[in-house]
């Protein structure tokens, strides 16, 4: 059973991961390599509690007698039954932080990457014991967001899948488990095609930025928050359902399929969504941004869990 579990990384998905497991009851230990994150972490942490709050019973304050830091990675994970690894996303660095886990780490316990896009099998290389490191990647903020991708190495030992997934489903996690390695998994695959065509009409003069996410966010985006796309074009279909969708307007979509393009990210370009991003936030800081997210997220979180969807 896991009771303690080390998190690598003090930044904005190590930090979320720590406010999940702690409301969860779990004692946490987070290491970074400065102390400037790990000086942020409380202040994160009680902001993210007062979300927290309002979607579980838990105490009033965070327990903050639960959580402990260090800048050594060893020392955080030589008492650990688990380790949720959020590194920087470059794969001998993940290596590396793997390399210097592995040196107290007991040799059952599950190396959990936060990873976005690096595979299962390129982290494995080199280690003691690959069988017991694989991908748990969530979307962020992580104790908002419910779902974990579960991605297997080549080397993954089944038990520690089966494991990973009885853990985060045990803390109120929705886990999908990937069956094919791919970079960027599953859900990152999905968003950056939706992000290709977004950049691409911007690109081509069809939308301005803040127009196209409006189209999102006040269209496919409030249904997507309640079903998927095959799951929503199953109801396109009408009484024929999916089958009679695909066959008479599947078509249209290889039509629209065959006439997106790949954008080039010049520097134009770059500044021409920079630009838009301002304009459409019209002075508002990222912080105040994020805090109006997780406000609206806990707020669908609540109708979600209200609607049983």
């Amino acid at each position: 059973m896991t009771r303690h579990i080390a998190i690598i990384g003090a930044g904005l998905i190590g930090a979320s991961w720590a406010a999940l497991f702690l409301s969860k009851g779990l004692r946490v230990t987070v290491s970074d390599p400065t102390q400037a994150a790990l000086a942020a972490l409380p202040g994160f942490i009680t902001t993210a509690w007062a979300d927290l709050a309002q979607l579980d019973d838990i105490a009033a304050a965070p327990p903050f007698d639960a959580l402990s830091t260090t800048q050594d990675i060893a020392s955080a994970c030589a008492q650990a039954d688990m380790v949720q690894e959020c590194g920087p996303d470059r794969i001998a660095i993940k290596r590396q932080i793997v390399a210097e886990i592995e040196t107290t780490l007991p040799a059952d316990a599950i190396i959990a990457s936060s990873t976005s896009s690096l595979m299962a099998s390129d982290i494995q290389d080199g280690a003691h014991h690959p069988g017991r490191i694989l991908v748990a990647h969530p979307m962020n903020p992580p104790h908002l967001v419910p779902l974990v991708e579960l991605v297997a190495g080549r080397a993954t030992e089944p038990d520690c899948m089966a494991r990973a997934r009885a853990f985060y489903d045990g803390i109120g996690r929705v886990t999908v488990v990937v069956q094919k390695e791919r970079v960027g998994h599953l859900a990152n695959r999905l968003t950056s095609a939706l992000y290709r065509e977004a950049v691409s009409l911007v690109a081509e003069g069809v939308a301005t930025v803040a127009d196209v996410d409006r189209a999102i966010a006040h269209g496919p985006g409030l249904r997507w928050a309640f079903m998927g796309p095959h799951l929503t074009y199953h109801l396109g279909g009408g009484a024929g359902g999916y089958r009679h969708y695909l066959e008479h307007l599947g078509p249209t979509q290889v039509a629209r399929w065959a006439d997106q393009t790949t954008p080039a990210m010049t520097p134009d370009l770059i500044e021409t969504l920079v630009a838009g991003i301002a304009d459409a936030t019209a002075g508002e800081s990222p912080a105040d941004l994020a805090r109006r997210r997780d406000t609206a997220l806990v707020a669908l979180a609540k109708l979600k869990r209200d609607l049983g969807a």
